[in-house]
């Protein structure tokens, strides 16, 4: 239960404020303390709860037994994240999103791989999708700083790795057992394997524990060694900022002239709707809300919802196709006791033809059943029991690859107005369409990791279907940066190019994807934009 359950939590606005930040994931956390450490009066607000520590462990129960599905670990469902999945390929957006302070890395992976140079040359290198604003140089230093900020394990064993002149903040974690029984497999095909890094503490940093391998880091971390949003929400309280949860953000609202935004109209759990007004303002919310915020924003000026008179608010949605592949081997693999990849290959990353596209591999430590999983719905008892465990749990081996999709204007998130949430606002309408270039590239991801099972020796007992591939979590795009306002929502400053005071901080900048894990460069970014806000006060 959130502590913000008593009717004593005052969540009336608060005068004008420098910054007022809607969302409080890894984006607004990172941003709000960047910027309220150097002195700023900032205000967060969250749609979603105040999790309480201590109820990592509960969660943690729950996300083991069968009975329940991610989304009731995070408490998602019902009326408040009501949605549509409307495209060729359906989108579980409700397994891919937390809302709460510390937002979705609550139940994330962990994974912090930088993105390479060519991700933000697409087009100037292949002819394909867009160049970003920015340039891996320019991105370069933050990502250093959000590697410190949010602690990260890493090595120097990756060869394919972009260029880094910092060390990691702590080293890598060793190979698993199971990696090792893939290490003469990928010799054998000329695949070189490397660590990946992660924010999940090796040791112990910035007053959290090191890893005490619970096994269940997604979807919870009980010890808090895995880094989650809420960790900069608290550091940004402690100098200043003020932080509402349950306040979902209806509506943004400008001036007379359409320049400037003026206040953010947000409402208190019983339906009390308040104005929070201040200098500057930064949607912080992902690639599903911040543009579904935008929408709900319409008004005379803007009547194709704020920012949006490019219309490319909503446009361009991107996913990370996952593509996997599993098997069983006569003996023991010690699946489970590791609940994250310690070994990766990125070989497969950087290339010189347009297509196939980007994706790098990488070898499970989570595949097949767990002993309590297969126990609790395995319905009998004692000896029974234990020699149905015996059979079912243990030799299991796994893959997966993230594949790269380019930016498509008809993938896109718009309002399904025949649904609404528990305020009476239209719903988030997801439209995924993956295209030909991810299909494609999937499938060579697919004959990489059939390769690697059956030089193991392997028998494959499922394998992903490139055409319906499962979603990476990694929702990117819908308002996209770039120096044309006819065709992108912000510059390479963050800040949309409507309105004077209005910045985002969210993957849904990106142009384009690339194939890593996003969550580094979100906050690479964040960082950037809070330098930039502070400029402007």
């Amino acid at each position: 239960m959130s502590a913000n359950d008593t009717p004593t939590i005052d969540r009336s606005p608060s005068e004008r404020a420098d910054v007022c930040v809607v969302g409080a994931g890894p984006a607004g956390g990172l941003l709000s303390h960047s910027l309220a450490k150097r002195g700023h009066d900032v205000v967060v607000l969250e749609a979603g709860p105040r999790f309480d520590l201590q109820s990592r462990l509960r969660r943690m129960e729950r996300s083991l037994r069968p009975a329940h599905d991610r989304s009731d670990v995070w408490d998602m469902g019902g009326a408040r994240d009501a949605f549509t999945s409307s495209g060729s390929v359906s989108y579980p957006l409700n397994t891919t999103r937390v809302k709460g302070v510390g937002g979705t890395t609550l139940h994330w992976i962990g994974y912090t791989p930088r993105l390479h140079p060519k991700d933000f040359e697409m087009d100037s290198r292949y002819g394909l999708g867009v160049d970003w604003p920015l340039d891996y140089e320019d991105v370069r230093p933050y990502y250093a700083d959000v590697e410190a900020e949010m602690g990260v394990s890493g090595g120097t064993d990756n060869p394919f790795a972009p260029p880094r002149e910092e060390s990691f903040p702590m080293d890598a974690f060793p190979p698993s057992y199971s990696d090792t029984l893939f290490e003469e497999a990928c010799d054998e095909l000329d695949i070189t394997l490397h660590s990946v890094p992660q924010a999940r503490n090796h040791e112990s940093y910035d007053g959290r524990s090191g890893c005490v391998g619970y096994g269940t880091c997604m979807p919870v971390c009980p010890s808090g060694a895995k880094y989650s949003g809420d960790v900069h929400i608290r550091k940004a309280e402690s100098e200043g900022a003020r932080v509402l949860d349950r306040v979902p953000v209806q509506r943004l609202e400008h001036d007379d002239a359409g320049e400037t935004v003026e206040a953010a109209v947000y409402a208190t759990p019983d339906g009390t709707e308040h104005r929070q007004e201040a200098r500057q303002f930064v949607i912080a919310c992902g690639a599903v809300e911040t543009p579904r915020l935008l929408l709900l924003s319409e008004s005379e000026q803007y009547p194709n919802g704020l920012a949006n008179t490019s219309d490319a608010v909503g446009r361009y949605f991107m996913e990370h196709a996952l593509v996997g592949m599993g098997g069983r081997l006569d003996q023991p693999t010690k699946q489970h006791r590791v609940g994250f990849t310690t070994s990766v290959t990125h070989q497969f990353y950087d290339h010189e033809e347009p297509t196939p596209g980007s994706f790098f591999v990488g070898l499970l430590n989570y595949a097949g059943p767990t002993t309590v999983g297969a126990a609790l719905s395995d319905g009998s008892w004692g000896d029974e029991l234990a020699s149905t465990l015996a059979t079912r749990v243990g030799g299991y081996v796994g893959t997966e690859a993230l594949v790269e999709q380019l930016p498509r204007e008809d993938s896109r998130v718009t309002l399904d107005t025949s649904k609404t949430d528990d305020h009476g606002n239209p719903v988030p309408d997801v439209s995924w369409k993956i295209g030909d270039h991810a299909v494609e590239t999937a499938r060579k991801a697919l004959d990489v990791q059939r390769d690697i099972m059956d030089e193991l020796g392997a028998t494959v007992t499922y394998a992903a279907n490139p055409t319906q591939p499962w979603a990476g979590s990694h929702p990117m795009g819908t308002t996209r940066m770039g120096t044309d306002p006819s065709e992108s929502v912000v510059d390479e400053r963050l800040r949309t190019h409507d309105l004077s005071n209005l910045s985002i901080a969210s993957s849904s900048v990106f142009p384009t994807g690339g194939a890593m894990n996003p969550t580094v460069t979100i906050g690479a970014l964040s960082l950037k934009a809070a330098d930039h806000i502070h400029a402007d006060l």
